[in-house]
C-alpha cells in the first residue's frame, strides 16, 4: 500500500524533469502548485495519465497508488490535494463502493472516475454518488486534459456528446437516494461494514466509543431501509459492481 510520488517542472527552456520516489520524500520541499493523485493499479495508464497531467500545469506533484489502501493513505497524506483520478476496479476495492467511501472521508478532495467501463449507467451513478467527474480510457489525452481543466474549474465533466437522462432501474434508483441521505460518518461506517469491520474495530479507526458505532449502524439501517449488516453490505454492492467487469487498461 505504498504510494509514489513523482514532481514534474518545466523549466524555462521547456524540458520537463521528472524526479520519483516513496511517499514522503518531497516533505519539506517547496508547495508545488498543483498536487493530482492517480489511483489505478494499470502502470501503462498511471504512465499515461501523467502524460496527460503534464500538459496542465508547469508545476505539479503527481502521487501515485496501485490499489485503493494506497489511493486512501494517499488522500490523508496529502489533504492539500487539488484532484484524485480514481479507476473503479482495483485490488481493494470493486464498483462504485470506493468512490463512496472516499467521499465519505474526504471530503473536500474532488474524484474524477476514470474508468474503461463508460456505459451510461455506470457514468449516471458515479456522478449521483458525487464524483466531479467521469473520464473514459479510451480517451484521448486531450480529452483527458479538457476534463481535468473543467473539474478544476469547478464543473462537472462526463463524456462529450452525452445524454446521462434518468436512472432506468428503479431499485438502483431508490438505492441511491437512500445512500445520498447518509451523513459522512454514516457512509464511513457502511464502507468500513462492507470490509467486514467490527463495531469494536470501527470505533478504533474512527477513535469514537462501540456505543457512537452502534448508533451509526443503526441509523444506517434504518436509511437502506433493511434489517441487517449482511443485507446492508448486499445492497451496498449492487452499485455498479456487474458493470464492470470488463474495466481494463486504457487504449491510448
Amino acid at each position: 500500500m505504498h504510494s509514489t510520488i513523482t514532481r514534474i517542472a518545466c523549466l524555462s527552456g521547456g524540458r520537463t524533469i521528472c524526479l520519483s520516489g516513496t511517499a514522503g520524500l518531497w516533505e519539506g520541499a517547496n508547495k508545488l502548485a498543483r498536487t493530482f493523485i492517480i489511483a489505478d493499479d494499470h502502470p501503462l495508464f498511471r504512465g499515461a495519465m501523467r502524460q496527460a497531467l503534464a500538459g496542465i500545469e508547469d508545476d505539479l506533484e503527481i502521487v501515485e497508488a496501485g490499489d485503493f489502501g494506497a489511493a486512501r493513505n494517499a488522500a490523508g497524506q496529502h489533504p492539500e490535494a487539488d484532484l484524485m483520478l480514481l479507476d473503479l476496479t482495483m485490488p481493494g476495492v470493486s464498483g462504485l463502493s470506493g468512490l463512496i467511501a472516499l467521499r465519505a472521508e474526504y471530503i473536500s478532495l474532488p474524484v474524477v472516475v476514470v474508468s474503461a467501463s463508460d456505459d451510461q449507467a455506470t457514468i449516471r451513478r458515479a456522478i449521483d454518488l458525487g464524483a466531479s467527474g467521469f473520464i473514459s480510457k479510451s480517451a484521448s489525452i486531450d480529452e483527458i486534459r479538457d476534463g481535468i481543466r473543467a473539474v478544476l474549474a469547478g464543473d462537472v465533466w462526463t463524456p462529450r456528446d452525452l445524454e446521462l437522462g434518468p436512472e432506468h432501474d428503479p431499485e438502483i434508483a431508490e438505492l441511491i437516494k437512500r445512500l445520498q441521505t447518509l451523513t459522512p460518518q454514516q457512509s464511513r461506517v457502511l464502507g468500513m461494514l462492507a470490509e467486514g469491520l467490527l463495531n469494536k474495530q470501527i470505533a478504533y479507526e474512527l477513535s469514537v466509543s462501540e456505543a457512537t458505532i452502534k448508533a451509526h449502524v443503526s441509523a444506517v439501517l434504518q436509511k437502506l431501509g433493511v434489517d441487517s449488516r449482511t443485507q446492508a453490505v448486499i445492497l451496498l454492492s449492487k452499485i455498479g459492481s456487474d458493470a464492470l467487469d470488463n474495466d481494463s487498461g486504457p487504449v491510448v
